[in-house]
């Protein structure tokens, strides 16, 4: 199964987080995403503002040391929220919901959220099993799908799952 961990950022880790983030299927899943997920200076630029922030916890996931994804949490409009990205080379592992359970220990601000596109079922999974609740619908625009989808909102209350 591997040993799942996170870690700090380093830039040595952005190469690899772009190539990542810019994989067609997983994009389409996201939903949610950069505007141009090709657009390195806007990669480059965003990864900068979001590791200057004290209000952000963000993490590169590592099975057996190497580089798999990233999760973080961050407050946007006085919520904090958590977000996951695993390259889908290694869907289907439990290698999210393992980072999320170890990022949910990092960040003690209760409550937490979590959104999901609607039909993306293994994302909603990951955070149901981490102990969060669905709280209700939203309809956004999705820069992937380059529509308007239906995004699924959840909330954790206490310390995740069992609590």
């Amino acid at each position: 199964m591997g040993e799942v961990a996170l870690r700090a950022i380093e830039d040595s880790d952005l190469d690899l987080l772009f190539a990542m983030m810019r994989d067609p299927e997983a994009v389409r899943m996201a939903a949610f995403v950069a505007r141009d997920p090709d657009d390195r200076a806007a990669f480059d630029a965003h990864m900068a503002k979001i590791r200057a922030r004290d209000d952000v916890t963000n993490r590169v996931i590592t099975l057996d040391g190497r580089v798999v994804g990233s999760t973080a949490a961050f407050v946007i409009e006085g919520d904090t929220e958590v977000t996951y990205w695993v390259d889908r080379k290694y869907w289907g592992r439990g290698i999210a919901g393992r980072a999320l359970a170890q990022l949910l220990e990092l960040v003690s601000v209760r409550p937490l959220f979590g959104r999901a596109a609607s039909d993306n079922a293994g994302s909603i999974r990951v955070l149901e099993r981490a102990g969060f609740v669905r709280i209700g619908t939203d309809v956004g625009f999705a820069e992937a799908r380059k529509a308007e989808i239906e995004e699924t909102i959840l909330r954790l209350d206490g310390r995740g799952a069992g609590s």
